[in-house]
């Protein structure tokens, strides 16, 4: 028997949530972009491909709690369902920093291989780059209407955000994969 819907957690005017959710989503993409261009000394003894691999890690749990997600909605355990879906946005936010650490002090890391390796690996990077920095205020969106009660808004974004997220965080550890060998 699926459990009842639990109460709004979050009690946010949309107009402000709006803003908010954008304004947070074009900081952290313009973030990104720019941090992304400098690069700066690892302190000593630092492995600075450290990053890839913990980038890889939290990818890979963010990618398990997104199906335990979809598992927990479809039994209608909800409570369950939050604190998995906050706990991958929680990840997420870790792998960020992460991420931006590792191009900190790494800078970026060619592909070496070639032929048609060569064309898969760019091919998934460009995918996840572009569903990375476009999903972002999409999965706010769909928190946010979560946390406030709109669940019936909330499913119907889901469906679409969740795949998309999912593979994410999927291509995420198959583009470390393909390039942990050039580190």
């Amino acid at each position: 028997m699926r459990a009842p819907y639990p109460k709004a957690s979050l009690n946010v005017a949309e107009p402000k949530a709006k803003r908010v959710i954008w304004i947070f989503s074009v900081v952290v993409f313009l973030a990104v972009v720019v941090l992304n261009r400098v690069q700066a000394p690892a302190p000593d003894g630092l492995d600075v491909h450290v990053f890839a691999r913990i980038n890889a890690v939290l990818n890979s749990l963010v990618s398990l709690l997104l199906i335990a997600g979809l598992f927990t909605a479809r039994a209608g355990k909800w409570t369950t369902h939050r604190a998995v879906m906050l706990a991958a946005m929680t990840l997420s936010v870790l792998f960020l920093v992460s991420y931006i650490l590792h191009h900190l002090f790494a800078g970026d890391t060619a592909f070496g291989g070639q032929g048609a390796i060569k064309v898969l690996y760019y091919i998934i990077l460009a995918t996840h780059i572009l569903l990375a920095a476009g999903s972002l205020p999409f999965i706010l969106f769909t928190a946010y209407r979560g946390l406030t009660g709109r669940y019936p808004e909330h499913r119907k974004m889901a469906r679409r955000v969740w795949p998309i997220w999912l593979y994410v965080s999927i291509s995420g550890v198959v583009v470390y994969m393909l390039i942990s060998p050039y580190y």
